[in-house]
Formats: structure tokens, C-alpha cells, sequence
């Protein structure tokens, strides 16, 4: 259990150390101002002896409070009827001073909570972004966005209730020390039944971390499912289930309600245990302070102030104890998860890499010598085993085969996407290693059968692929892709906003974008993987024009399901269950008998006959 707490905690003091690096100077202004407060505070009571002794109330002459009649003394040069206003003017700025001085605090803990939750914002995105695509092929999406839409700002509020922890604590210690000026024996008891009561409460910090843990579950499960669910909202709705979503929404909202309620009990048990004690304490703390201290009326008076301030602080410390204990499982995911991306950085993506360059132009072409792949290597089944081929630039290969047998998975190993268990991927001659997977891709287009498409305008889905790119350029490449005119024809043109992954447009309408996109990027090198099997007959004969246009300006690799769109390939190279088994042109493989190029041919001759 104690190996299991230091665990926990570690996380914990990492994003302290973070929020230490980030702050600076204006993290101990922070601590010196609170300090400054609580001191301003102390005095304001203190001076509470004097003004009570004016009045009548308390005999400030007595002695039994230290300091008390020397701070009286420069009283006695004015009149009399001066004296209380005099005590009543130093008390109220002292109250005011305090006052300014907490709105300043206040304004600097928020410029320094909002700067560091945007500093752990952009941290985990470059986290992310700079990784290598194996590390997403493992892990779900839905999860990066919980944990930077609910992970990471309940990191952040538990950093800032660390950091209210300690200013409570300094206010805290310093009331104390000012109690024990005034009464060592008195303070000391109080201060022991606060002990034993914080002794009682750990059992409540434990069953916070433990709510904490299962928030985290929940979250995750709310978030993912929230995203599966939208993302496959025309399957639910064309096969009628949204009665089984909605039940399996409901269970999870009640089980989240559940899980709120239950912190919200544990904190409200804690405020009541305090208050409780607080009632007694006072109660037997009066009647021991006369009956067995002997202590004077005015002595009394100043500590019931004191204590009735302080004992708060200790309730709050307690809450602030259980709301960082129910963070800690934040803490500890996030830290997990950008130190998994740290580990996965794809290199040549440092700060320097994410910015622009020169593209590299591939001069010669590309060759695979004996690649071997496999997604798990815990797993006998390669997705590409004893892979060797050649692609020439400037000509146009096409990859064919059955589904899975490896056709997307080699592009992904050819352009650096993910890097060969074994065997080398070489571009002009020289070794594609993870770093020059980075330059190379600058000068790749990729178009995937599944366009994506931003929320945004037409002209902001292009413009991300080329920013420099004019309105002129944006058309040429439109036409190239046979997408002119139905851009025409929307109601803002180029600035006609798609929709969420363009779904104002249809399959085919989406392809032609980006496909524009990835032209308009001028690439050395375009991969369409199936990126003409949503157009009908017609589009799709415009794109097998523009490709005939493009052939000889830049390396052309095409995965095509439709065998009779790659007549006109240089190359083709056909796969079965990730091997190589034919490669020639298509002539040539359509008239080799049993091969499995001409074995497709006729099955989708039969399919269309």
C-alpha cells in the first residue's frame, strides 16, 4: 500500500515541478502575498485588544497580552475622543490593505491557472501530433480527447488546489503562531484535537482517490462512447437502434450521477465532522480555558477570534486534501500518456521539424529489399513478409489484391509511416530511415478511400494543405479534380462550409477535394489508396484523364478495387496475404493463367455481367 501511495503522488509533484518551471518568479509572489495576507490578518485581530479596551469591553492595561500595552501606548498622546477613531482608522486599512492586496493575488492565481492550463494544452497536442502512426494504430481516439477535455483540466485544478493547500497551510501555521504567542497551553490543545481529527479523516482521502479512479473510467467511457456513437449515427439510424443507445447512455448517466453524488457525501460528511468538532471544542475549550488555565477574559476573547478564523482552515484543508486525492488518477493517466507519446515521437519531428523546408523530390524511385511487417509482434501473421519490388519515379504502379492483403500497409511502409521489422526501404538508393520518413513526406500527397474532410469552408480544407496557395491556384487544382463544378454550384462557392468530415457532400463530391488538396500541394510523390471508388463511370474517367496528365510530372501509386481503372499503369504489383505474387503490366498478368490478377479480373467481369 505505501509502494501504491508513492505511485500515486508522483504524478502529483511532476506537474507541481511543472507548474514551478512554467510560473517562475510569479509563483513566490503568489506564496509571499499570501503570507503577507495572513500577517495583515493577525495584526487586524490584534488590534481588535485596544479598541475593545476603549470601549470599555476588555482592560488593555492588564498585561496578559503580549505587546498589548506597548502597542497601546501612542494612544495615550492623543485626546481622548481621538482614540477610538484613531484604532477604528489603522483597522480599516489594514482591512482594506488586505482586501487590495487578496484582489491582486485573486487576478495573478487566474492569469497563472488559464496561462498554465494553455501551456499543458499545447504540451499534450505537440505530444501527439509528433508521434508515429504505429502509436495511434493502438490506442483509440476518443481517448486522446478525454484526456485533453477532461483528464487535463482536472489536472490542472488539482495542481491549483495543491497550491491552495499550501497557501491554506501558510495562513494556517502563521494564525497558529500567532495562538501560541498568546497561549501556548490553549493553542496546543486545540491543536490537538485538529490532529486527531485529521488522523480520523485519512480514511476519507482514500475513498476519494478510489471515486476519483472510477470518474476516470466513467469519463472515458462517456467520451468514447459519445464518439463511436456519432461517428456510426447513420448505421444507428438506418437500422433503428437508437432504442439500445439510449439505454446504454442512461445506465452510464446514472452510474456518473452516482459517482458525483458519492464525492459530493464524502465531502459534506467531512464539512459536518469539522463543525461538529469545531462546536464541541469551543464549548470545553471555554470551560477548560476559566476552570482549569485560569486564563483572562481579554486573552480568551483575542484566542475564540483566532480560532473561530482558523478552524475553518482546517475543515479546509481536509476538502482540499479530498479533492486532490479525487484528481490524482488524472494525474496519473495524463502523465502516462504523454510519456507513451514522448516514447513514440517520430523522429525529424522535434520543434525544428514541424516547421516547413524544401521538399524532396524523388529523383529515381523507391525499392523494398526482403520487408518484413507485422502490427504485433507477439503475433506469428506478418502483414508484408519477404517483400521486393521496385517503383521507378515519374511513372504510375498500381497495387492490387484481395481485402487485407496488405495493399494499405505497404504504402504505409513505403512512404515511413511505420518502419519494416526487417528488410530496408530504400528511396534513390539510400536507406529510408525514420528521420528521412519526415523529409520524404513533405513531397508525399496521400488520398485515403476515406476522405477526410474539417468543418470548415472549402476553401479552409484546401488552404491547410497549401497556405500560400491563391484563389487561381485553389480552381486549377479543383479542375484538375473534376470538382469545379459542383464547387460552382454550392451556395457560398469556396466558401461554402462542409459540415463535420464534409458531410453536406457526397462520397464522390468529398473524394474530388481531396484529391484538389493533395494536388494543389505539388507533390513529388501522390498515393491514391482506392480514392476513385465512390465516383460513378463518368468522374471517374475525368480523374484517370487528369492522372494521364500528371504522368511523367510525378511519381504516381495507385491501390485500385476496380482492375479496369489501372489499364493504363506502368506497373502492376499484386499481393496475397502480404506477399508479393505477380508483377508486370497489365497486359501481361491479365493473360497468365492462374494467377490471381486474371482470377479478379474475371470475377469482376462476372460481377458486372
Amino acid at each position: 500500500m505505501r509502494g501504491q501511495r508513492r505511485l500515486d503522488v508522483a504524478p502529483v509533484f511532476f506537474y507541481l515541478q511543472k507548474l514551478r518551471a512554467f510560473a517562475g518568479p510569479r509563483l513566490y509572489a503568489s506564496l509571499a502575498g499570501t503570507i503577507a495576507v495572513s500577517l495583515l490578518e493577525g495584526v487586524g485581530i490584534f488590534l481588535l485588544a485596544p479598541m475593545l479596551g476603549l470601549i470599555g469591553l476588555m482592560d488593555a492595561s492588564s498585561g496578559s497580552i503580549p505587546l498589548l500595552s506597548a502597542a497601546a501606548k501612542p494612544l495615550q498622546h492623543l485626546s481622548p475622543e481621538m482614540r477610538l477613531p484613531a484604532v477604528l482608522a489603522v483597522f480599516l486599512i489594514l482591512l482594506l490593505g488586505q482586501g487590495l492586496l487578496q484582489r491582486l493575488l485573486a487576478n495573478l492565481s487566474a492569469r497563472l491557472e488559464q496561462g498554465f492550463i494553455r501551456h499543458l494544452r499545447l504540451e499534450l497536442y505537440q505530444g501527439l501530433i509528433r508521434s508515429h502512426w504505429a502509436f495511434f494504430l493502438k490506442r483509440r481516439r476518443s481517448d486522446f480527447i478525454h484526456h485533453a477535455t477532461i483528464e487535463l483540466p482536472r489536472v490542472s485544478f488539482g495542481v491549483f488546489m495543491c497550491l491552495r493547500l499550501a497557501t491554506t497551510l501558510l495562513f494556517t501555521l502563521i494564525q497558529i503562531g500567532f495562538a501560541l504567542w498568546l497561549s501556548a497551553p490553549l493553542t496546543l490543545a486545540v491543536l490537538a484535537c485538529g490532529l486527531a481529527l485529521a488522523a480520523y479523516s485519512r480514511s476519507q482521502l482514500r475513498k476519494s482517490r478510489a471515486i476519483g479512479q472510477e470518474t476516470t473510467e466513467l469519463m472515458q467511457r462517456y467520451v468514447g462512447g459519445m464518439t463511436d456513437h456519432f461517428n456510426g449515427i447513420k448505421d444507428i439510424k438506418g437500422n433503428r437502434m437508437e432504442r439500445q443507445h439510449i439505454s446504454w447512455f442512461r445506465a452510464l448517466c446514472d452510474r456518473l450521477e452516482s459517482n458525483l453524488v458519492q464525492f459530493t457525501r464524502l465531502q459534506s460528511a467531512s464539512q459536518f465532522h469539522y463543525k461538529a468538532a469545531a462546536s464541541v471544542l469551543i464549548a470545553g475549550f471555554v470551560y477548560f480555558a476559566f476552570a482549569v488555565l485560569h486564563v483572562q477574559a481579554e486573552t480568551l476573547v483575542l484566542i475564540v477570534l483566532v480560532f473561530s478564523r482558523l478552524w475553518p482552515k482546517f475543515a479546509s484543508l481536509q476538502s482540499n486534501l479530498e479533492q486532490i486525492g479525487q484528481t490524482v488518477p488524472a494525474f496519473r493517466h495524463l502523465r502516462e500518456l504523454q510519456q507513451a507519446a514522448l516514447a513514440a515521437q517520430e523522429a525529424g519531428l522535434g520543434a525544428a521539424g514541424l516547421g516547413g523546408g524544401d521538399a524532396v523530390r524523388v529523383a529515381q524511385g523507391f525499392e523494398l529489399r526482403d520487408v518484413y511487417y507485422r502490427y504485433d509482434r507477439e503475433q506469428e501473421t506478418y502483414a508484408l513478409q519477404a517483400v521486393n519490388l521496385r517503383i521507378p519515379s515519374h511513372r504510375m504502379t498500381a497495387v492490387v489484391g484481395r481485402s487485407g492483403a496488405g495493399k494499405s500497409t505497404l504504402i504505409d511502409v513505403l512512404i515511413g509511416l511505420v518502419q519494416p521489422e526487417r528488410g530496408q526501404v530504400l528511396v534513390d538508393g539510400k536507406p529510408l530511415g525514420a528521420g528521412e520518413a519526415c523529409e520524404l513526406r513533405r513531397s508525399v500527397s496521400y488520398v485515403s478511400q476515406d476522405p477526410f474532410l474539417f468543418h470548415e469552408s472549402v476553401r479552409d480544407n484546401l488552404a491547410i494543405a497549401a497556405p500560400d496557395a491563391s484563389e487561381a491556384q485553389m480552381w486549377e487544382a479543383l479542375r484538375f479534380a473534376a470538382a469545379d463544378a459542383f464547387v460552382k454550384r454550392l451556395p457560398e462557392g469556396l466558401d461554402t462550409v462542409l459540415g463535420d468530415r464534409g458531410i453536406r457532400l457526397s462520397g464522390g463530391e468529398r473524394q474530388r477535394i481531396v484529391l484538389a488538396r493533395a494536388i494543389l500541394r505539388d507533390p513529388s510523390v501522390l498515393v491514391l489508396d482506392e480514392a476513385t471508388s465512390a465516383l460513378d463511370g463518368e468522374r471517374e474517367a475525368g480523374i484517370q484523364e487528369a492522372l494521364e496528365r500528371l504522368r511523367g510530372r510525378m511519381t504516381l501509386i495507385v491501390i485500385a478495387h476496380r482492375l479496369s481503372t489501372i489499364r493504363g499503369a506502368d506497373q502492376i504489383i499484386v499481393l496475397d496475404n502480404g506477399a508479393v505474387v505477380q508483377q508486370g503490366g497489365y497486359a501481361q498478368l491479365s493473360e497468365e493463367r492462374g494467377g490471381l490478377f486474371g482470377k479478379l479480373l474475371s470475377y469482376q467481369a462476372r460481377a458486372s455481367g
